[in-house]
């Protein structure tokens, strides 16, 4: 068994119209399925990814209105990154959130890479990361009716943060129980604090990584709009997921079992800093219930949601998604 890279993240928002506008009119992300929140059907859950939201590039977005601000701190998923083809397109994005007034720092290296880190409308914290030289895992296929030029556009799911108040034993999670590997480190930017430890699994690259920094100097992160919810690494099919649901449970590890998020199907477990994992398989996949060229137009419900969908409109305010 080996976990594939990074599957998808899940994030919060307070204002799904808001999230929709900056993913897809700023960063040029397709809309590739418009849904509910399977666990609280009152509020959406937006997927955004490539032009086919193929694994590896999807991130999704809880919607909680009203929800108060992230409070940074440990025990927390700190940042994601997205991926871009080269160094030329991350000087384009640099241009483009100077034009548009985008939060952002500057140009620098992070584990030998060119990056860009920036902030979301409600200060979600990204960082786009440079292909230029990656080897690894393949990124996926920026959608051709994006606003942004398919050639700089964004083509996946980067490196992952993790921040804790002890590294050991999510790295021993990590290495021992889901089969990472060390691949090196790299200076903190926050002054005094210990190296960055960068894991990889399956074959690599920049969508098969964690990055994992310990802080001694951070309260625990209180969750709201701008944090993560949680990480999913890929799995190939249900067999092999099943397989992982044995593994974790012989760890000894509280899991949720199997469960059918029907685009996928999943397995939830919290490492030891209270992180929440997901694996996930990489299909069935989002054109199951509909057409590749009409993806995220309407509202989809899986099946098992279909009789409620009457009730669960009514409490959802329209989104404009055309």
């Amino acid at each position: 068994m080996e976990l594939k890279g990074i599957h998808h993240v899940s994030a919060m928002t307070a204002n799904a119209a808001l999230n929709l506008d900056f993913y897809t009119k700023v960063m040029g992300l397709r809309l590739v399925k418009k849904t509910v929140n399977q666990d609280d059907t009152s509020v959406y859950h937006l997927f955004y990814g490539d032009e086919r939201g193929n694994p590896g590039t999807e991130l999704t977005f809880f919607e909680i209105p009203n929800a108060g601000p992230n409070h940074e701190g440990v025990s927390s998923i700190s940042s994601l990154s997205l991926r871009v083809a080269n160094d030329e397109a991350l000087a384009f994005w640099k241009k483009r959130f100077e034009e548009l007034g985008i939060d952002h720092e500057e140009i620098t290296k992070r584990a030998n890479r060119a990056t860009l880190a920036f902030t979301d409308p409600e200060g979600q914290r990204l960082i786009l990361v440079s292909d230029e030289n990656n080897e690894g895992v393949a990124s996926g296929t920026p959608w051709e009716k994006s606003p942004v030029p398919q050639n700089h556009g964004v083509t996946g799911l980067g490196p992952v943060k993790l921040t804790v108040r002890m590294a050991e034993p999510t790295a021993a999670v990590l290495t021992e129980l889901m089969g990472f590997r060390l691949k090196g480190q790299y200076p903190n930017h926050v002054a005094g604090q210990p190296d960055i430890v960068v894991y990889e699994t399956g074959e690599g690259g920049s969508g098969a990584e964690i990055h994992l920094e310990e802080r001694n100097d951070l309260p625990p992160e209180r969750l709201g709009r701008g944090g993560v919810h949680h990480v999913a690494f890929r799995v190939e099919n249900d067999e092999e997921l099943r397989n992982w649901i044995d593994h974790i449970r012989n760890a000894r590890f509280p899991n949720s079992g199997f469960v059918d998020r029907f685009y996928f199907r999943s397995l939830y477990f919290r490492e030891p800093n209270g992180i929440l994992f997901e694996l996930a398989t990489d299909g069935p996949g989002f054109d199951t219930d509909e057409h590749i060229d009409h993806l995220g137009e309407s509202l989809a419900l899986p099946p098992f949601l279909e009789p409620q969908r009457d009730e669960i409109e009514a409490h959802l305010k329209p989104l404009q998604t055309k």
